[in-house]
Protein backbone atom coordinates (compact mmCIF):
# COMPACT_ATOMS: atom_id res chain seq x y z
CA UNK A 1 0.00 0.00 0.00
CA UNK A 2 1.39 3.36 -0.63
CA UNK A 3 0.46 6.36 1.32
CA UNK A 4 0.64 9.46 -0.95
CA UNK A 5 2.67 12.49 0.75
CA UNK A 6 -0.64 14.59 0.11
CA UNK A 7 -1.81 12.45 2.77
CA UNK A 8 0.49 12.39 5.11
CA UNK A 9 0.85 16.25 4.80
CA UNK A 10 -2.38 16.59 7.15
CA UNK A 11 -0.16 15.12 9.99
CA UNK A 12 1.94 18.25 9.64
CA UNK A 13 0.15 21.38 11.98
CA UNK A 14 0.41 24.70 10.17
CA UNK A 15 1.74 27.41 11.63
CA UNK A 16 3.83 24.95 14.32
CA UNK A 17 7.47 25.56 12.51
CA UNK A 18 8.90 27.67 14.91
CA UNK A 19 12.47 28.65 16.03
CA UNK A 20 13.06 26.97 19.79
CA UNK A 21 16.05 27.52 22.14
CA UNK A 22 18.82 27.26 19.96
CA UNK A 23 17.09 24.97 17.16
CA UNK A 24 13.57 24.61 15.44
CA UNK A 25 10.72 22.83 16.29
CA UNK A 26 7.77 21.80 14.64
CA UNK A 27 4.14 19.65 15.54
CA UNK A 28 2.43 16.96 14.01
CA UNK A 29 -0.50 15.77 15.21
CA UNK A 30 -2.43 12.62 14.04
CA UNK A 31 -5.77 12.54 12.76
CA UNK A 32 -5.27 9.52 10.48
CA UNK A 33 -4.78 6.21 12.30
CA UNK A 34 -2.30 4.77 14.63
CA UNK A 35 1.06 4.02 13.60
CA UNK A 36 4.80 3.50 14.47
CA UNK A 37 7.76 4.01 12.51
CA UNK A 38 10.96 1.76 13.41
CA UNK A 39 13.06 4.30 11.57
CA UNK A 40 13.00 8.11 11.48
CA UNK A 41 14.62 9.24 8.34
CA UNK A 42 16.54 12.37 8.36
CA UNK A 43 14.92 15.77 7.80
CA UNK A 44 15.76 17.62 4.98
CA UNK A 45 15.51 21.93 5.64
CA UNK A 46 15.28 23.38 2.16
CA UNK A 47 16.40 20.60 0.43
CA UNK A 48 19.36 20.08 3.04
CA UNK A 49 19.85 17.33 5.10
CA UNK A 50 20.00 17.06 8.91
CA UNK A 51 21.88 14.90 10.67
CA UNK A 52 20.04 12.60 12.83
CA UNK A 53 22.35 13.25 15.65
CA UNK A 54 20.82 16.63 16.05
CA UNK A 55 17.05 15.47 15.33
CA UNK A 56 14.69 14.76 18.12
CA UNK A 57 11.13 13.91 19.22
CA UNK A 58 9.07 14.57 22.51
CA UNK A 59 7.35 11.66 24.41
CA UNK A 60 5.73 12.07 27.66
CA UNK A 61 7.85 15.35 28.12
CA UNK A 62 10.82 13.70 27.16
CA UNK A 63 13.09 14.24 24.36
CA UNK A 64 14.25 11.13 22.46
CA UNK A 65 16.56 11.52 19.76
CA UNK A 66 16.39 10.09 15.93
CA UNK A 67 19.14 7.77 16.35
CA UNK A 68 17.55 6.23 19.25
CA UNK A 69 14.28 4.81 17.10
CA UNK A 70 14.36 1.07 16.27
CA UNK A 71 12.84 -2.06 16.37
CA UNK A 72 13.26 -1.48 20.16
CA UNK A 73 11.92 1.22 20.48
CA UNK A 74 9.83 2.29 17.61
CA UNK A 75 8.30 5.95 16.87
CA UNK A 76 4.79 5.98 17.64
CA UNK A 77 2.03 8.30 16.43
CA UNK A 78 -0.78 7.68 17.95
CA UNK A 79 -4.30 8.91 16.48
CA UNK A 80 -5.36 12.47 17.62
CA UNK A 81 -2.20 12.62 19.88
CA UNK A 82 0.53 15.54 18.81
CA UNK A 83 4.29 15.17 18.49
CA UNK A 84 6.64 17.70 18.45
CA UNK A 85 9.79 17.27 16.62
CA UNK A 86 12.83 19.26 17.08
CA UNK A 87 16.10 19.99 15.71
CA UNK A 88 19.18 21.42 18.01
CA UNK A 89 21.80 23.79 16.54
CA UNK A 90 19.96 24.66 13.42
CA UNK A 91 17.46 28.00 14.28
CA UNK A 92 16.23 28.67 10.55
CA UNK A 93 16.05 32.04 9.50
CA UNK A 94 12.63 34.46 9.09
CA UNK A 95 11.11 33.26 6.25
CA UNK A 96 9.93 30.26 4.15
CA UNK A 97 11.56 26.91 4.86
CA UNK A 98 10.46 23.93 3.48
CA UNK A 99 10.79 20.74 5.84
CA UNK A 100 11.18 17.03 4.50
CA UNK A 101 9.73 14.35 6.78
CA UNK A 102 10.55 10.49 6.39
CA UNK A 103 10.02 7.49 7.78
CA UNK A 104 9.84 3.63 7.52
CA UNK A 105 6.50 1.65 8.59
CA UNK A 106 6.66 -1.59 9.14
CA UNK A 107 4.41 -3.41 6.44
CA UNK A 108 4.46 -0.03 3.90
CA UNK A 109 8.33 0.95 4.22
CA UNK A 110 9.97 3.99 3.30
CA UNK A 111 7.10 7.13 3.65
CA UNK A 112 7.79 10.66 3.35
CA UNK A 113 6.37 14.06 2.93
CA UNK A 114 7.95 17.58 2.59
CA UNK A 115 5.41 20.90 3.86
CA UNK A 116 6.61 24.81 3.16
CA UNK A 117 5.67 27.42 6.42
CA UNK A 118 6.85 30.51 7.41
CA UNK A 119 8.96 31.49 10.03
CA UNK A 120 7.94 34.95 11.61
CA UNK A 121 10.49 36.98 13.66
Amino acid sequence: MIVPPFLLRTLYVKGSLGNAGDGFQLRLKNNLGSGYARELLPLTVDGVEVSPDQSYFVVDGAEVPFTDVGEERPFTLAKGRETVIGVRGQPLSEGKHTIGIGFVVVGLGKLGFDFTDYVSA
